[in-house]
């Protein structure tokens, strides 16, 4: 059975490969990982298309297949092998051993088809069997370069796969305001904060900023320019030497932020200043924000892997904090606020740093539609005005 293999490198993040049954590179899945590699996908992405193509090539070891003799009906039994966690009455249990949402499905294959995409784009004729070219019909829409598609074609997959859109998970105001209250407090009658304002600091930096976790992981204090007259802001900055491999997703960004949060950081600042950090972090200026207060190694970057196992302990005390919830869930929170207060759809997919305005239709548009269907709900009060014709008539 095929399997993901972690490999260390001496310089960068570690990275992932496919082996068989037999323990040996899978080299055309290889060639294809080595190729996300060389176009800067981030690592944790080819770890995710990495484990899709270990689930494939070990559908087609238990079916003594090659991966240049398929047809499509072999991807519907693999995707609904992958959705039940089987590959069939008498064939070997795919790794995934239990059901799966249709969302988990479609990225599976969205990695296998990019596989076969590259090979195809590469000559492999089985793989370019597997696409088709079309040329849109005539119509009075004409998109951005519809002429050298309608002379050329596009080029699509064959495959279709419908998945039904799950509802994007957010968190109420009273949840991230009791979450922040857990953690730290403002204690007037000795002047001092109680709590860990570390982590305070970093709940209310997601919901104010809608950043992703690596991203807030990789904000230095060089990044985090406070207010001198003007509106504080954090440079999000593109890195390649975090020592825990977080990075950007998408290039450098600026994210305006309120007072309230600039005073959170300063406040933030001086305690670890009191606590006698600045004399133990060499350089502060290229130090992390966000670190280790309680533990060795003191003033290392927090991992997201600490974040992770704080959160889970949160929810075993009880907090009011949804079991599936994750740090992305602030992300989504952000967003949908901002839809909610009407801020145009492309400022929106610039504050959250997404390449295209799409992944933002996509991701949230579900949010502005159903505000302006639920406007409808009181459809009479539009109607109240109208009259009839017979009405007018003299």
């Amino acid at each position: 059975m095929a399997d993901t293999q972690r490999v260390t490198v001496a310089i960068g993040p570690p990275t992932w490969t496919v082996v068989d049954q037999r323990y040996t590179i899978v080299e055309p899945v290889e060639v294809f990982l080595e190729f996300l590699r060389q176009s800067d996908y981030s690592h944790n992405t080819v770890k995710s298309y990495a484990r899709a193509l270990a689930l494939w090539w070990s559908f087609l070891e238990g079916r003594d297949g090659s991966w240049q003799q398929v047809h499509l009906r072999d991807f519907g039994s693999f995707m609904q092998a992958v959705r039940a966690g089987t590959v069939g009455v008498g064939v070997t249990a795919l790794p995934e051993v239990t059901a799966v949402s249709d969302a988990t499905v479609a990225v599976r294959m969205r990695a296998v088809m990019s596989f076969y995409r590259f090979h195809a784009a590469n000559g492999v004729e089985v793989a370019a069997a597997l696409y088709e070219k079309v040329r849109a019909p005539g119509s009075a829409y004409l998109p951005f370069l519809e002429h050298i598609a309608r002379r050329e074609g596009r080029t699509v997959s064959r495959l279709r796969l419908r998945t039904t859109r799950s509802e994007t998970p957010i968190l109420l105001p009273s949840q991230i305001t009791g979450l922040m209250e857990h953690e730290a407090v403002w204690d007037p009658s000795t002047a001092t904060w109680l709590g860990d304002l570390r982590y305070r600091l970093f709940w209310a930096f997601l919901a104010e900023t809608g950043a992703r976790l690596g991203e807030t992981l990789s904000v230095r204090h060089c990044d985090w320019v406070t207010s001198r007259g003007g509106t504080p802001f954090v440079r999000l900055t593109p890195t390649d030497n975090h020592p825990h491999h977080h990075r950007l997703k998408t290039g450098a960004r600026k994210v305006f932020i309120s007072t309230r949060l600039d005073r959170l950081y300063g406040e933030f600042v001086w305690a670890l200043c009191e606590a006698g950090a600045e004399s133990r972090i060499p350089d502060w200026d290229n130090g992390y924000v966000f670190v280790n207060t309680l533990r060795e190694p003191l003033y290392a970057p927090l991992r997201s892997e600490s974040v992770y196992a704080h959160l889970r302990s949160l929810k075993r005390r009880g907090l009011d904090l949804p079991q599936r919830m994750t740090p992305h869930w602030f992300r989504h929170t952000h967003a949908t606020a901002l839809l909610l207060a009407d801020v145009p759809l492309h400022v929106v997919s610039r504050r959250l740093g997404h390449r295209d305005v799409q992944t933002t239709i996509n991701t949230y548009g579900h949010v502005t539609e159903d505000a302006e269907l639920a406007s409808l709900a009181n459809w009479q009060d539009f109607t109240r005005g109208w009259v009839s014709s017979a009405e007018l008539a003299p």
